[in-house]
């Protein structure tokens, strides 16, 4: 029987996540994944479920909830025309592949070990939110043969160790190759459900142990913070999406560059256990 209290503990952590996760991506127009990630692993900890597969916990968790936003985000791109389908295709396969090492590679490795890859990587993301000019090129073409065969599955294996969808690395390898920043954005969407598909299969068949598993648990996924998670995200996303228009949007991507410098600090100061 599950404690009452901590299903009321559990729902109200999760409805503050869920909000602010919506009202972030309204407002960047990037997945929620990056902030979920450090949000489900502090709820779970909170609620005494913070065992040695909390990571992974926390990773399926979010890469669910990336599959329904990304379904959600592709078609309304596509009705504007600006989904690069052609880029889906033949990303495609590699990205796929590398997800589905990635939830390997993430099944056998220890929480701690997982919270410095994060925290690593949230850095290498947040220099690049901060520093990067719309200008840079590296081509005028994306990339393709060897180039493409070896970029695609690393897109794949490194979000699913992030817990997030293909944006974070998508829109700068399109944008440096000479894709608009409208389209990046819409085919990067497609990116996300290449990734989260084979991830969150691979996840419900990794078990999580009884004793620090949070209730309604299948596999490695949460149910119920998949499904407050969406739900909240819907309500408020359009509130940060309002928030965008009022405020100078280079402002905007620096202020959320400084907000990834802090979650990725944060995540190795917990690590370091200061």
């Amino acid at each position: 029987m599950v404690d009452p209290i901590v299903l009321i503990q559990m729902l109200g952590l999760l409805l503050i996540t869920g909000a602010f996760a919506g009202v972030l991506a309204g407002a960047l127009g990037v997945g929620g994944g990056i902030v979920l990630v450090p949000a489900f692993l502090y709820v779970f900890g909170v609620l005494g479920f913070a065992g040695p597969q909390v990571m992974q916990l926390s990773l399926a968790t979010s890469l669910a909830t990336i599959m329904v936003t990304s379904v959600r985000s592709v078609m309304s791109h596509n009705k504007k025309g600006a989904v690069e389908w052609d880029i889906l295709r033949t990303w495609a396969p590699g990205i796929i592949f590398g997800a589905a090492l990635g939830v390997w590679v993430a099944s056998s490795l220890r929480a701690d070990v997982l919270q410095i890859i994060f925290g690593a990587l949230v850095m290498i993301v947040a220099t690049y939110v901060v520093f990067s000019k719309t200008s840079w090129r590296i081509a005028d073409t994306m990339p393709t043969g060897l180039v493409r065969l070896m970029a695609s599955p690393i897109v794949g294996f490194l979000s699913v160790l992030l817990g997030i969808g293909g944006g974070s690395f998508g829109v700068p390898i399109m944008t440096l190759h000479g894709v608009p920043i409208h389209r990046a954005v819409a085919t990067a969407a497609g990116f996300g459900l290449l990734i989260a598909v084979p991830a969150m299969v691979g996840f419900l068949f990794m078990p999580v142990d009884p004793a620090t598993r949070p209730p309604f648990t299948i596999g490695s996924i949460n149910l119920a913070a998949f499904g407050i998670i969406i739900a909240m995200t819907l309500l408020t996303a359009p509130f940060g999406v309002r928030l965008a228009h009022g405020l100078d949007p280079d402002r905007l991507k620096r202020a959320f560059g400084v907000f990834l410098v802090l979650v990725g600090l944060n995540m190795l100061r917990k690590v370091a256990g200061l």
